[in-house]
């Protein structure tokens, strides 16, 4: 059986309204027969983290949510928490603190476990912190800003689902295009992934495709010419030479070949379905003012009473959430 997708997500991503990331979890995941195991060892919030996901997984159709949230290295260990992610068709890591994620989960029967279920097939997610986590080598902390600078950020290790790159999250939000820059020119091998917010690098089979309202920007460091070796404490880095790709929604990049794929012709099924139903209010709109039913005005008022986005769930404390994730990092 071929390895799971991966998704990788920079973070902040809607929860509100066409929740376009989440719905392709959920589905990746099996859709109405979706087991997802919810990991928020990253999070300072508690229980409620995991009740909103909950919420969101159940919304677009998930059969089950259940939480797997060691807060140690021993808890780590637990056989029911690794037996919870054997069971799981999703596992999503939340954001927060990608260094205490690192530290609890790396080197231990969970995080194996995590790599276990990707390799049978499942799909593994993570937004923020749970994005960063995914790559062979982790962005711990550090500074933004544009110019690359010796000793801007460090480095952990992370799981290990992706190899040979390093992934940044909530990247044009918070300026890190000098942290990424920095980093692959110390570690030219390595490709640069950086994630905007509400926004993921869908990663299948070596292949990596673009969800979203933002970008995934690529830096390619192979031929980097570079005095990363020796500049001096926080000095200005040279990187000249490396090759910068940025991909909106909808396209592909190889990541073996680190080419840009030729755009799917296929059509979006969630985009599609949206045109569908707006063709169909514009026909019915139409048929109304015809038939002297209501005034433009009063039927527009009604349209936008129809999409408003549901209210059963609270999300306002989440949101700021989103937007502290990663800050430590």
């Amino acid at each position: 059986m071929p390895s799971g997708p991966l998704m990788i997500i920079g973070g902040a991503e809607d929860k509100l309204r066409k929740r376009r990331v989440l719905k392709e979890f959920v589905a990746a995941a099996g859709g109405p027969e979706a087991r997802i195991a919810v990991l928020p060892t990253a999070s300072s919030l508690g229980d409620e983290i995991v009740e909103v996901y909950d919420a969101l997984f159940r919304a677009e159709g998930a059969a089950e949510v259940v939480a797997v949230r060691p807060e140690n290295r021993d808890e780590a260990h637990d056989a029911d928490l690794v037996e919870e992610l054997g069971k799981a068709t999703g596992v999503f890591m939340t954001g927060g603190n990608q260094l205490k994620l690192s530290a609890i989960i790396c080197g231990t029967p969970v995080g194996d476990a995590i790599l276990a279920a990707h390799q049978r097939g499942a799909v593994v997610g993570g937004t923020s912190a749970g994005a960063s986590i995914q790559s062979s080598h982790m962005i711990a902390m550090g500074v933004g800003g544009s110019t690359p600078k010796q000793r801007m950020t460090q480095m952990a290790a992370g799981l290990g689902l992706l190899q040979g790159v390093i992934i940044d999250q909530h990247f044009e939000q918070r300026n890190r295009y000098g942290r990424l820059l920095m980093l692959v020119a110390q570690s030219p091998q390595l490709l640069g992934i950086g994630v905007d917010e509400d926004t993921a690098a869908v990663v299948t089979e070596d292949v990596l495709s673009v969800i979203g309202r933002g970008a995934v920007t690529i830096l390619d460091p192979s031929r980097i010419t570079t005095n990363a070796f020796d500049a001096g404490r926080a000095a200005p880095l040279l990187a000249s030479g490396v090759v910068l790709h940025v991909l909106p929604s909808g396209t592909r990049f190889d990541l073996t070949t680190r080419t840009l794929l030729t755009p799917d012709p296929r059509v979006d099924p969630l985009e599609a379905k949206e045109l569908a139903e707006a063709g169909r209010d514009l026909s019915q709109m139409a048929r109304d003012i015809a038939a002297a039913d209501a005034s433009p005005g009063a039927l527009r008022r009604r349209l936008r009473r129809k999409r408003r986005p549901p209210e059963d769930v609270e999300y306002g404390e989440y949101a700021e959430h989103d937007r502290q994730d990663g800050a430590d990092a």
